[in-house]
């Protein structure tokens, strides 16, 4: 008799977790095409262009504004005729080859390639000349004297023997 109450109970429980945990499976709607060929020329051109806003997704991931202009954008070229290299050049040409989520190595694009490795070295640089100098104004310094080094051992001890009372 006592079951039967808790039935009822139990089920909501584990009603209200499906519904707490089934979002969690949820995945983002595919894009309906007319024409699936078309999307998957849509998606390759645009897993190839860098999104403006986010910097660190291309299109394709990006859920941004201009993401999504661009990527309709390239869907109407597509769509067009014109083909996925013609369609990556046109957005260099208009922003760049920051706009390519790959860029070519080219003296343009050398910073972008070698920059990181740059400023690694620089802060390494910097760190070892600053340590350096600091260990030889450390090894500069007058050595204590007799009167310093009693200064401190009484400055030690009366610290000890406040702390014991």
């Amino acid at each position: 008799m006592r079951v039967n109450r808790l039935l009822p109970g139990a089920a909501l429980v584990a009603v209200l977790m499906l519904m707490i945990t089934l979002p969690g499976f949820a995945k983002e709607a595919a894009t309906l095409a007319q024409d699936p060929v078309l999307e998957k020329r849509v998606d390759a051109v645009s897993s190839e262009l860098r999104c403006l806003v986010c910097q660190n997704q291309t299109i394709a991931d990006s859920h941004a504004e201009l993401a999504i202009d661009l990527k309709n954008q390239v869907r109407e070229m597509l769509h067009s005729g014109t083909t996925n290299e013609e369609v990556v050049n046109y957005m260099v040409e208009r922003y760049g080859d920051f706009v390519r989520y790959k860029p070519p190595m080219k003296p343009t694009t050398y910073f972008l390639w070698f920059g990181p490795g740059l400023l690694i070295v620089i802060g390494l640089s910097v760190l070892f000349i600053t340590l350096r100098s600091r260990r030889k104004r450390v090894l500069d310094a007058a050595p204590l004297t007799a009167e310093d080094t009693k200064k401190i051992d009484d400055l030690l001890h009366a610290g000890k023997q406040g702390t014991k009372s």
